[in-house]
């Protein structure tokens, strides 16, 4: 089984040792990619002012660009403790224990628009991008980069795969057909309706990686993943016609659900 998860905007600083790029997961496909984009990114890191609008940066966050100009040097994290906000902080990944911290380290990858699809625990510095920055600097774009390495994936023994990235991050790096399944999020409300979920959708993601990480779960199928969600207490429908499946919770439920 495989959880592919979209990464954040925000990052946590700091980590120890030097970035090594041949390291990461999928070295041999996207090892090129990754230096492409890299040296794209940090020549047009160097003038804040050129970089403010393709890499989308307010007077807030100007000073991120630092971290671009620091890939080799800065501190590496797992890439699981590297990344924050909403759906890492409901994942809470410090709170797990070994057994499941180990689960995630097996089963989730994350999708960078830096270096492209990597395992949780694969370290990385800190750095500005997202999927929907333009680099100048690359004679394509981003997207068709990213698009054209991933395509050299090898998806045969990845089995059940779970796709949380939302559709920016699912875009670099498109499943071939007949693999994966999405994942749709939405709320029941006091009146029994169910609605598109918006602030806790990634929320409520997280909060199922979680539950997966702390179960063990082995999952070789959908039937498989939706007699687990059953066993969990959770309702999880599917798939439809695309192969998605559709998560429903409680208005304003997911981030507070015991686990």
């Amino acid at each position: 089984m495989l959880v592919l998860l979209p990464p954040s905007e925000t990052k946590r600083p700091g980590g120890a040792d030097a970035l090594d790029a041949d390291a990461l997961r999928h070295a041999a496909a996207l090892g090129e990619a990754r230096r492409r984009v890299r040296v794209a990114l940090e020549e047009l890191s160097r003038d804040p002012e050129a970089a403010a609008k393709p890499l989308k940066l307010g007077a807030k966050n100007r000073g991120e660009l630092a971290h671009n100009l620091s890939l080799g040097s800065s501190g590496v994290l797992p890439a699981i403790e590297r990344y924050t906000g909403v759906l890492y902080d409901a994942l809470a990944v410090s709170e797990l224990d070994a057994g499941a911290r180990s689960w995630i380290d097996g089963h989730v990858r994350v999708q960078s628009a830096l270096f492209g699809l990597i395992g949780a625990g694969d370290p990385i510095p800190a750095y500005r991008l997202s999927a929907g920055s333009r680099l100048p600097q690359l004679p394509v774009p981003l997207k068709r980069i990213w698009r054209e390495a991933h395509a050299e994936l090898d998806w045969s023994a990845a089995g059940f795969v779970l796709d949380l990235r939302s559709q920016d991050y699912a875009a670099l790096a498109p499943l071939p057909a007949g693999v994966g399944h999405p994942l749709a999020v939405v709320q029941r409300g006091a009146d029994g309706e169910v609605r598109a979920l918006n602030h806790f959708n990634k929320a409520a993601k997280g909060d199922l990686v979680a539950r997966l990480a702390r179960s063990r779960a082995d999952i070789p199928d959908v039937a498989g993943m939706l007699a687990w969600a059953a066993d969990a207490g959770l309702e999880l429908s599917g798939p439809d016609a695309a192969g998605a499946l559709t998560l429903v919770t409680e208005l304003g439920a997911p981030a507070t659900r015991p686990r």
